[in-house]
């Protein structure tokens, strides 16, 4: 049996683990829960405001996901600012003073057009009950958080840019996000990813994407607090379990559900000895 099929019979989850992500462009390549969606064990909901990015999404998906235009935010009307590079679009407007700090920045953060557009609240969406939102938004995501507490109370991952320079006016900076996202109840697990940037005018061996020391931006996932396991309900540590293992490779945290799930009667005796003899 594969690692992929044998994990999910363990944990006994009643559902596919459901991924709602906002700010779905492919800009960076596949998303980290793609092999999820491979073999079939997750459902993905997106959201992606540009034409041409929501335009390769539908072309390219599968019976398990759906996309949709609406752009999430507070429930306000808002600007949003269309960049000369696709990927650093956002509702907040870029800041001339740090961007002219790296290489390359001024001329990607160009704005080229502005969009009157109607936010909407993640507690106001018509979707269903997600385990995780992967999300990366362009200084936005506190924002999101700040207005989907009711619909985050369920999930047991968050997996978001974080900005340790404020590329945009008035950005939430990592501390921001992380006060919030602990107040929910959530952790930080991982960092899949930390950009670092050189500081204009230097470049290094003549590329000037090649980084120095200056910290900009990372993806950090958070999990639900594991000390208080009690507060997660089976299904919970069930989705966790898939989530750690299948999107993060974080053998540890599956193994921590799988016990939990063990003493609640919930997962095989031998359900740790099963999953580890994957990796004999």
């Amino acid at each position: 049996m594969t690692s992929a099929l044998l994990l999910r019979d363990l944990v006994c989850c009643s559902r596919p683990t459901s991924v709602l992500d906002i700010g779905a462009n492919l800009v960076d390549g596949d998303p980290p829960y793609q092999r999820m969606l491979d073999d079939g064990l997750c459902t993905v909901t997106g959201f992606e405001p540009q034409q041409r990015a929501l335009a390769e999404l539908e072309q390219r998906k599968g019976p398990m996901e759906r996309y949709l235009p609406h752009v999430v935010g507070d429930g306000h009307t808002h600007r949003l600012k269309i960049t000369k590079a696709e990927g650093m679009t956002s509702l907040l407007t870029p800041d001339e003073n740090q961007l002219r700090l790296f290489n390359g920045f001024p001329f990607w953060g160009s704005v080229v057009e502005e969009l009157e557009v109607q936010t909407h609240r993640l507690d106001d969406l018509d979707i269903d009950e997600f385990d995780l939102l992967k999300i990366d938004i362009q200084g936005a995501e506190l924002m999101v958080f700040q207005h989907g507490r009711e619909r985050l109370r369920n999930a047991v991952a968050v997996q978001t840019e974080v900005s340790f320079v404020p590329l945009y006016r008035d950005q939430p900076t990592f501390g921001d996000v992380d006060r919030e996202l602990r107040s929910q109840g959530f952790v930080p697990h991982s960092m899949p990813a930390l950009k670092k940037w050189a500081i204009a005018p230097t470049v290094f061996n003549g590329d000037f994407r090649e980084p120095g020391n200056q910290l900009l931006e990372a993806d950090i996932v958070y999990v639900r607090d594991i000390a208080h396991p009690e507060q997660m309900t089976s299904e919970q540590l069930a989705h966790l379990a898939m989530i750690a293992f299948h999107i993060y490779g974080s053998i540890d945290l599956a193994v921590f559900c799988l016990i939990e799930l063990r003493q609640r009667g919930r997962a095989p005796e031998d359900a740790v000895e099963q999953l580890m003899q994957l990796f004999e």
